[in-house]
């Protein structure tokens, strides 16, 4: 944002819920800093991956996008597996994990393919959680290991795609160089 030609370094609240607004905005900037690490990757460099046991940047894409789906449905909003929308089966074909634990290796796509996936799941976060108030989002939903409120699973989230934004650029940077 700029003010009178001087840049400012803010962030602004999405609704009128000081909280909620807050740590959607939070998120925003969080996503706006990934977006701006893969600017100018093409789709080979998108789909290259690294030797074992690193990731190719689509692969961490993936993870992010359905990361913040499954803590959206399952711990925010507290929808059981069978109770997920069906856009997100077809998203997210391929569970997070392997059997070995590692990320899970997911078809070659384009870049786009990649960034239209994130932009459904947030669209969709942003969708379910404008109307939240800010006493909700310190309301404990209860799982089966432990209790998570909204605001914990969003400020995972944001440290979750900060922690992957290293790994792509670091991915993104060895593929340059090789």
């Amino acid at each position: 944002m700029t003010e009178g030609g001087r840049k400012v370094l803010a962030l602004t609240p999405v609704n009128d819920q000081p909280q909620v607004g807050l740590l959607l905005a939070a998120l925003g900037d969080s996503r706006r800093r990934t977006l701006s690490e893969i600017e100018t990757l093409t789709d080979e460099a998108a789909r290259w991956r690294p030797d074992e046991p690193l990731n190719s940047i689509g692969q961490l894409l993936y993870h992010v996008a359905l990361i913040e789906a499954d803590w959206l449905l399952s711990d925010i909003v507290q929808l059981p597996a069978d109770g997920w929308p069906d856009w997100v089966s077809v998203e997210f074909p391929i569970d997070v994990r392997d059997d070995a634990g590692r990320l899970a290796q997911v078809p070659s796509e384009p870049l786009g393919r990649s960034l239209d996936r994130l932009a459904r799941v947030r669209a969709y976060l942003l969708e379910t959680l404008r109307s939240m108030d800010d006493r909700d989002l310190h309301r404990p939903r209860a799982q089966p290991a432990y209790d998570v409120t909204p605001a914990w699973a969003l400020h995972h989230l944001i440290q979750h795609e900060a922690e992957h934004r290293a790994h792509i650029a670091f991915v993104r940077d060895t593929h340059a160089n090789r």
